[in-house]
């Protein structure tokens, strides 16, 4: 190229970057001079600027960097953006101009987007960023200059300037629950970070919690965008509305209705299908969070009803104590141990993982004859060595196989039945206590698909992909259901040929 080509873009390089410095602050602003909104013969020649619900978040931000700016603390601002809204209303479009503004107006910032899937972040989130920048007169897309500043490919945008390739860049990065700590290494302290997640609502909490660490970075910029359809009504992304923690997140949620974008005829239709009430409506038109998510099994409307409610034992004296053990499956895993009564559960222990069969089962002795019980039920798929140790202690305790044949024809297993059951006792008006980590053990999991229509229980190895806990404590309150009891008996007194009266998890 002659050298009289190379200044005149060296020219036009000084001059973006020029341009750029006066929206360090002013997303909105730079959406709007970033491309050739209403200009004939282009895509844009029929718009004006961003939708209503874009240019509040784009303000939104611009103020609270100015204000930090204002404050002294611009490098320690945290942004934290929410927003769950129905089907079509241009998120995709919002990400993308978040990508290019954020990256264009800070040297070496640095970022990361994900999604829900790989596949949407290939064939979505990424082609909308690539229509964006082609578009934006700040990359050199549409200047005609034969080295603009950035270059996007398949699987990033960043810097032309060698110097700055690997410090100047955003990622996109799908999650992988087994490898979170590809999230962990976002830092760039003293600058810039972004962080998008696109279609949030399914990315498991672990992604959510191991992204956290950027927000540790002493005075840096972050600023953190959740995006996505409300498909579930509980996990981190509902937490951004109303767990506790809401209150960090600057929250929205956005009624398709009111969107420029939206086909507002196929909305019509889905209203007089479904009604405005439905889950159906208020995920994919409304931005609301369902009553229970398209797949949850429980409620929960059903366990919030029966978390804490006050029942009093002994108007259940003519129902059967039944004693539940869901033994520890892994390291991380706890043997919960249960006691249902009528429409009463309450949980007696719950011991970190323990292979110590003969000390569980003096444990469960014990408490089988404190509570003075009808029934012992365990879990068989750690519990056979327990239940042996029982026999030595004249104990007839009864395992339970989950993956065993039901008596009920429309369950796919004994587990699928026993959770069957525990929800229309939930629904009858059983009790539980106010216990968390029960009330997300019993909404976390989901059914699976089956051609035969049959009920079946999501394995607890899908639930810990999808970035939740074994449901231990839920488990529990289940294999009390396992099998038919009936009404309370007296008790002979039990041989006291126990191996040892030393508990070994009891505390002084």
């Amino acid at each position: 190229m002659p050298a009289g080509s190379e200044v005149r873009n060296a020219n036009f390089l000084e001059g973006l970057l020029a341009d750029l410095a006066r929206y360090v602050s002013d997303p909105y602003g730079w959406v709007l001079d970033a491309f050739p909104w209403g200009e004939p013969e282009t895509e844009l020649a029929g718009s004006s600027g961003p939708d209503g619900w874009q240019e509040e978040i784009l303000k939104g931000i611009g103020q609270r960097l100015s204000r930090a700016w204002q404050e002294g603390v611009r490098r320690g601002a945290i942004i934290r953006e929410a927003t769950a809204s129905g089907h079509g209303i241009g998120k995709s479009t919002l990400v993308a101009w978040l990508i290019l503004w954020a990256i264009s107006t800070l040297e070496d910032t640095r970022g990361v987007v994900t999604a829900n899937t790989e596949k949407q972040l290939r064939t979505k989130t990424w082609p909308e960023l690539a229509k964006w920048f082609r578009l934006c007169r700040f990359t050199g897309g549409v200047s005609g200059a034969r080295d603009g500043l950035f270059e996007v490919t398949a699987g990033a945008i960043y810097s032309r300037d060698p110097k700055h390739q690997k410090t100047w860049r955003i990622d996109q990065v799908p999650w992988n629950e087994r490898n979170p700590e590809a999230f962990a290494g976002l830092h760039n302290k003293g600058k810039r970070i972004l962080l998008v997640f696109d279609e949030a609502s399914a990315i498991p909490d672990v992604i959510w919690e191991v992204s956290e660490g950027a927000l540790t970075d002493e005075g840096t910029e972050i600023i953190w965008g959740v995006f996505g359809n409300p498909t579930r009504n509980s996990g981190r992304f509902k937490d951004c509305f109303t767990g506790p923690h809401a209150g960090r997140w600057n929250s929205r949620q956005i009624d398709s209705r009111t969107c420029a974008l939206t086909n507002k005829e196929q909305i019509k239709q889905w209203r007089d299908d479904y009604g405005e009430d439905s889950d159906f409506f208020k995920v994919r038109v409304r931005g609301v969070f369902p009553a229970m998510s398209a797949r949850q099994f429980i409620s929960v409307a059903d366990v919030d009803a029966a978390f804490g409610r006050h029942l009093r034992i002994d108007q259940y004296d003519f129902a059967p104590k039944i004693l539940s053990i869901d033994p520890a499956w892994e390291g991380d895993d706890e043997l919960v141990i249960g006691l249902r009564q009528g429409l009463a559960f309450s949980i007696l222990r719950t011991i970190p993982k323990n292979d110590n069969d003969i000390e569980i089962a003096n444990i469960i002795a014990r408490l089988e004859d404190e509570e003075n019980v009808d029934a012992v039920f365990i879990d068989a798929g750690y519990g056979t060595g327990i239940v042996s140790a029982g026999r030595t202690l004249g104990r007839n305790w009864q395992l339970v196989w989950f993956s065993g044949a039901p008596l009920d024809p429309g369950c796919a297993n004994k587990r699928a039945e026993m959770w069957k059951l525990m929800r229309d006792w939930l629904k009858a008006g059983g009790a539980i206590p106010k216990d968390t980590t029960l009330y997300n053990d019993l909404i976390g999991p989901e059914t699976v698909a089956r051609v035969d229509g049959k009920i079946q229980i999501e394995p607890k190895d899908a639930m810990k992909k999808r970035g939740l806990r074994s449901p231990n404590r839920a488990d529990c309150l289940a294999i009390s259901f396992a099998f038919p009891v009936s009404g309370r008996r007296s008790h002979p007194s039990r041989p006291a040929f126990a191996l040892t009266e030393y508990d070994p998890l009891e505390r002084d």
